[in-house]
């Protein structure tokens, strides 16, 4: 498998900021989950800087709740990377948030993550996977002794995955990481300017298919509630 550290800077990246964090705004209430603050960093300042050591370097910022913070913290931007901002005025879900984006991907695949967890997989083996494999569709899986509030994942021997199960309530499982590439022709099958999701209306279409499953040791953190978003901060605080 080859090294991708170089061709990484040609794959865009979206990153899906558009939630309400309706569980985290006890914590959390005056601006979008993935700008909340860890360790005196917007979370999403975070992902970006691990992603961008990756070689990344053009990021495309999916938007909707409270979308001036994100967009007002980024515009005077001046670093290495290009930061472009791709905001609904309804919400969409994950895929029809990556759809609304898709006048500004110019990559012939792309990488999509969810604003609101950390995985430090390493990137460039996972781009190797996916030309490897020549997906429509590869997907993080990782595993978790608590897999009821994930997806859960099956694989064949070659990694296909032939079940995708959206919060099963299993136990120890492989889960869906939040992070994908997807080959831009994916777009084709996304509805225009409808609310769509990517866990619950397309990957379970795709199992068995041309989506694959790259596993990796690292461990998820999310944000998604206080209690994550506290243990999140001592996570990071250790890296």
């Amino acid at each position: 498998m080859q090294p991708y550290t170089k061709k990484s800077a040609e794959i865009d990246v979206l990153i899906l900021s558009g939630g309400q964090g309706t569980r985290l705004k006890e914590v959390v209430s005056d601006r979008p989950k993935t700008m909340a603050e860890v360790n005196q960093r917007p979370f999403l300042d975070i992902l970006i800087d691990y992603t961008s050591s990756f070689g990344f370097r053009r990021f495309i910022i999916c938007t909707g709740y409270k979308s001036a913070i994100i967009k007002n913290y980024y515009a005077d931007y001046t670093g290495p990377r290009q930061i472009l901002i791709s905001d609904e005025t309804t919400p969409l879900d994950t895929g029809g948030a990556v759809k609304n984006a898709e006048k500004l991907i110019q990559s012939a695949s792309f990488l999509v993550m969810n604003g609101d967890s950390f995985c430090p997989v390493d990137l460039s083996g996972f781009a190797g996977f996916h030309a490897e494999k020549d997906a429509m569709i590869s997907m993080v899986v990782v595993e978790a002794e608590d897999a009821r509030d994930y997806g859960l994942i099956r694989l064949d021997d070659s990694q296909k995955i032939i079940r995708f199960a959206e919060k099963s309530g299993d136990a120890k499982a492989l889960i869906n990481a939040g992070i994908y590439l997807f080959k831009k022709e994916v777009l084709a099958a996304l509805p225009h300017n409808t609310k769509y999701s990517l866990e619950y209306d397309l990957f379970p279409k795709l199992a068995g298919k041309e989506l694959y499953g790259y596993i990796s040791t690292a461990q998820m953190i999310d944000i998604g509630t206080p209690e994550r978003l506290a243990q999140a901060k001592k996570s990071l605080s250790e890296r």
